[in-house]
């Protein structure tokens, strides 16, 4: 899946947004037909803006817990501690603590207006965090993220090296790495790793492209994709060995197999691995470094998530009040945000965010990323936007890219989307089994984002000049006249200016430009002699062209 799937469609976000300098509506200018992709990305990203907040709420509140001499949840002396909950620490079996920090096993509905009071807090606390690391955009975001991106590593290896030491660590890491071939061939498997990787690398959420759109034209981005996608996925593989050898510890310690302490989804970080640290000498301590390591990974998510919405926004809307006030949008997006993600602090909200989380942005996220090969690759033509990447990266991309961008991971998205379908289970919580109504929601939230695919497609179409259908169609996806580098100095070739009155203007956004941004001037005299242009450029600089009569 990375090597087929993965890195290639990176690539190809990367270099669709670095191209034009425009987010993930802008791009499609390339043929706006298409356009509903972008916005079946932002609903995409608005979606796990919503719930991965929630997650990193979650890890705020253990982060405080943790601030004391003996963790809350060693013992099941907590008023949160249903009358089945048993320690780790003398008995036999684990301690329930993370259903009842958001959830307990009631009905569907029955608790979902009793909101926790601390959730709420910490939810408010992260959406604040995340809010002034973007009030300056990328420019506040991308200093905060030399660390939120880089301390994580030291908190893995402090936890590495701890975990290999403990009794049973050896067990933990042989579990972690034996295949279990009998799942082989089930569709499940396959979805879940095309999910995982869409996840972890950021594919078709939007953001990939947004903040390519912010790097120089010339930027080498085929390096950075190769880069980017090893490290991200090799960081996952260390962090296995990281958690496992924990678990190992503790299987070891109940005299049990791994295979029962061992958790899956949120469970895995908010249950198996905090009760496993219970067990180590000066538990507080590491269970700080465990919650401040996911707070930062959190947020770093978090920041690109916002940012895609935030950048989608300025630019579709574009006039120069807005591109002023960007930071009053930023606060307007934070703020829906929390609002839309109060259900999920309630006594009932982890159902809500497993259902958020198996449905809002799964089976879509395949959907997007085949539709925008297809466009790219067929719609556009594989031989123009070849051309393109040479033009930006001065060679053309490696031909495994290039066939894997044509046949090989449309085929393996839709064979996966395919047998996911057929083989489709629905979701459960340890025993709770979801009622039919609740499914329904959560394929509505999965088709949200896809139809806006063909609903805007057929709004193109229908406002699309030409006598009959075909004539309208074939308008429809013609690239638009401004499609092509943001820099006049980088418009070359067929993007280059022809003609006197051939001048093409993109309505750029103001990214990385100070308060000292220079307005857009107008000036016409009555011979209407000639006609002076500054725009701001995406990547720093100011786009003049020649005035012309």
């Amino acid at each position: 899946m990375l090597v087929f799937c993965g890195i290639p469609l990176f690539f190809l976000e990367l270099s669709f947004g670095q191209f034009t300098s425009l987010g993930c509506l802008g791009v499609w200018k390339v043929s706006p037909m298409f356009k509903g992709v972008g916005y079946g990305m932002m609903v995409v990203s608005t979606y796990i803006g919503i719930y991965y907040n929630v997650v990193i709420c979650i890890a705020f509140y253990y982060f405080f817990m943790s601030m004391t001499n003996l963790l809350p949840w060693t013992y099941c002396n907590n008023p949160w501690n249903t009358p089945d909950c048993t320690g780790v620490v003398g008995t036999p079996r684990a301690n329930a603590t993370f259903a009842n920090v958001s959830a307990v096993h009631d009905t569907f509905l029955s608790c979902l207006w009793f909101v926790r009071l601390p959730i709420l807090g910490c939810l408010a606390v992260s959406w604040v965090v995340v809010f002034l690391c973007l009030i300056r955009g990328v420019k506040s975001s991308g200093k905060v993220v030399y660390f939120t991106a880089t301390f994580p590593y030291v908190v893995l290896t402090i936890l590495f090296i701890r975990g290999i030491t403990l009794e049973g660590a050896v067990s933990g890491i042989k579990y972690y790495l034996t295949p279990q071939w009998e799942k082989i061939l089930d569709a499940k498997v396959w979805g879940d790793a095309a999910s995982q990787i869409f996840y972890s690398l950021g594919c078709a959420w939007g953001g990939l492209i947004t903040m390519a759109s912010y790097n120089k034209f010339h930027n080498n981005c085929f390096r950075d994709s190769i880069i980017i996608s090893v490290t991200n996925c090799g960081t996952s593989v260390y962090a296995g060995f990281v958690i496992f050898s924990i678990l190992g510890f503790m299987a070891n310690h109940l005299g049990v197999d791994v295979s029962e302490v061992a958790d899956h989804g949120p469970g895995l970080a908010f249950v198996a691995y905090p009760e496993a640290l219970t067990l180590l000498p000066i538990s507080p301590l590491w269970s700080l470094l465990f919650f401040f390591m996911l707070i930062l990974l959190g947020l770093g998510t978090q920041f690109c998530l916002l940012e895609t919405l935030v950048t989608a926004v300025v630019d579709e809307i574009g006039t120069d009040w807005i591109i002023k006030n960007k930071t009053y949008v930023t606060l307007g997006v934070a703020i829906v945000g929390f609002l839309l993600g109060v259900p999920l602090t309630t006594r009932a909200g982890i159902y809500w965010l497993l259902l958020m989380d198996n449905y809002a942005a799964s089976f879509s996220l395949v959907v997007i990323s085949c539709i925008m090969c297809i466009c790219i690759m067929y719609v556009y033509g594989h031989k123009n936007y070849f051309k393109d990447v040479e033009m930006m990266l001065g060679f053309p991309p490696p031909l495994f890219f290039r066939i894997c961008w044509k046949y090989v991971s449309p085929f393996i998205i839709t064979f996966i989307l395919i047998f996911t379908v057929i083989q489709y289970k629905p979701i459960t919580y340890n025993d709770y089994v979801y009622p039919s109504w609740s499914l329904i929601i959560g394929f509505a939230m999965a088709l949200s984002s896809v139809i806006c695919i063909p609903i805007y497609a057929l709004f193109k179409i229908a406002v699309s000049e030409g006598s009959t259908f075909l004539e309208r169609l074939k308008n429809s996806v013609k690239p638009d006249p401004d499609w092509g580098p943001a820099l006049q100095e980088h418009r070359k070739g067929r993007y280059a200016t022809t003609g006197p009155e051939s001048v093409e203007v993109c309505p750029l956004k103001e990214e990385l430009k100070d308060e000292g941004k220079e307005k857009l001037k107008e000036k016409e005299t009555e011979k209407k002699d000639e006609i002076g242009l500054t725009i701001p450029g995406s990547n720093g600089s100011t786009l003049n062209p020649t005035p012309s009569a």
